[in-house]
């Protein structure tokens, strides 16, 4: 057990208050890359919900829809109902390998490009620039003292963090309900109670988490960059600062002066000035990186400035660190990328993605469940036949009303008929309509020779009349009396 009085000596505070971070301004193939992912994922983020989706007159036309009161989920053409939940286990199944395969492939890429808290950070550190002005604009404006410049300036910034966090909250909830209806709602005070909540406890997140946590979600909060160590290998692609080409560090005017005492890198300080957690990657991985390569586009412009080769910040392996710290060439991308274990997880990815399909593509949207009455067990009729009942759950998950047949088979000299129907007009097959979209309860009477076992399994089927003829079975007994 460790000793009281040596833990009373430890010295300096348990949590380091933070330092404020201010991004500056760079541009470069991986800064537009991020300006790309991010107008992307904003765009289906808030547009989705207004996309509308034609699936006839018994359904809703909102395209991507989570239709919590009738516990059903639309995505454009598909439509799951509550028992097919599997289908959404299937969907964060794949979320999770791609992770794996991301992550294996080229580390914490997800945090650095595609990550809601990356994205909307970004947003935020944009709307800093356009009313502070860059870095140093920033810092001086900080450390300044509050003058009515500052102060209109944080109201305008703060007041375009808010109206960014509402409306990040408001296109949420219009996931769960028809976009226009809830909006005209929502303005005029006939909304729920809980989508004015949702609204609220989603603005005060993304202003507090997007406006002032930043890099801190990322470094302390986020279990992420605790799990990636895990799916990581010598051959995963990271970015990484070749110190073997850069150190000694010295500015150019030594390098100048005193050729070959100095590395590549001139010590300019711009890898740490772009990065969004304010790390030095110079310094090696840390978790406060999140692989977003802003380092690799500012130090690429530094040598092309000193007339040096780019590449002293790049995405590299371990693998080929220790093959280019010996003088050697490093293989190339494709290579890396093209091994074993990533095309395992993108097998296994693509694998369960084709059996969803194939199931979404087989499966009936006419489901068949079948109860034994059991009081009375049976009933001997007046011709001498055995009469059963059953309870038949119909399930019409189209969106129209289906004409559906109803037969029986293993069960000889069968006759089957409804409550709504009569023992004269009992045949061999029962036709009824059934509503759209829904759960039809029946009550079936199937009557059969008395002579034959006391326990006898047959099967209930149905067909669709109209269209498509698929539809569903279930396997049951008939009783008869001991003989």
């Amino acid at each position: 057990m460790a000793n009281p009085d040596a833990l009373a000596t430890v010295e300096g505070p348990l949590y380091a208050a933070r330092k404020g971070v201010y991004p500056k301004k760079v541009d470069g193939h991986f800064r537009r890359l991020k300006w790309l992912i991010m107008a992307v994922t904003l765009a289906i983020y808030y547009g989705t919900p207004w996309i509308r989706w034609d699936r006839g007159p018994y359904a809703p036309d909102q395209a991507v829809l989570v239709d919590l009161a009738n516990r059903r989920f639309y995505m454009f053409q598909i439509e799951i109902w509550p028992h097919e939940f599997y289908y959404v286990a299937g969907l964060l199944i794949m979320a999770g390998i791609g992770l794996f395969l991301v992550t294996s492939a080229v580390g914490r890429a997800w945090c650095g490009y595609a990550c809601p808290q990356t994205v909307w950070t970004d947003l935020f550190q944009h709307v800093d620039r356009l009313i502070d002005g860059d870095r140093n604009a920033q810092i001086r404006l900080a450390n300044g003292p509050w003058t009515a410049e500052k102060i209109g300036k944080r109201a305008l910034k703060y007041g375009l963090y808010l109206a960014i966090a509402f409306w990040t909250g408001g296109a949420w909830i219009m996931y769960f309900a028809d976009a226009p209806t809830l909006t005209r709602e929502f303005w005029t005070g006939e909304a729920a109670y809980v989508a004015y909540a949702t609204v609220g406890v989603l603005t005060a997140t993304t202003f507090v988490l997007g406006g002032f946590m930043r890099e801190q979600v990322c470094i302390y909060m986020c279990p992420w960059p605790r799990i990636q160590t895990a799916m990581m290998d010598e051959k995963s692609l990271l970015v990484t600062y070749k110190d073997w080409r850069g150190e000694p560090r010295g500015s150019l005017k030594t390098a100048l002066a005193h050729p070959g005492s100095v590395g590549d890198c001139v010590d300019c300080n711009q890898c740490v000035a772009v990065c969004p957690t304010g790390i030095d990657i110079r310094t090696g991985p840390q978790i406060g990186c999140i692989t977003c390569a802003l380092c690799i586009d500012a130090c690429d412009k530094v040598m092309a400035q000193v007339g040096r080769p780019r590449g002293l910040i790049d995405y590299c392996a371990l693998d080929d660190v220790a093959v280019e710290r010996a003088g050697g060439t490093a293989q190339p991308v494709l290579k890396t990328l093209l091994r074993p274990r990533l095309m395992v997880y993108l097998a296994i990815w693509c694998a369960i993605g084709l059996a969803m399909l194939f199931t979404l593509g087989q499966r009936t949207r006419l489901d068949l469940a079948v109860q034994h009455e059991r009081s009375p067990l049976y009933v001997q009729l007046s011709d001498g036949m055995i009469r059963n009942n059953y309870t038949l759950k119909l399930r019409n998950m189209e969106a129209r009303p289906r004409k559906v047949a109803i037969s029986v088979s293993g069960l000889p000299g069968a006759q089957l008929w409804t409550e709504t129907g009569s023992r004269e007009k009992a045949s061999q097959r029962v036709e009824m309509t059934i509503s759209p979209d829904s759960v039809t309860r029946v009550r079936l009477f199937v009557a059969a020779p008395a002579k034959g076992p006391a326990r006898q399994d047959f099967t209930i089927a149905t067909q669709g009349r109209d269209g498509d003829p698929r539809g569903d079975s279930d396997t049951i007994q008939f009783d008869r009396p001991e003989a």
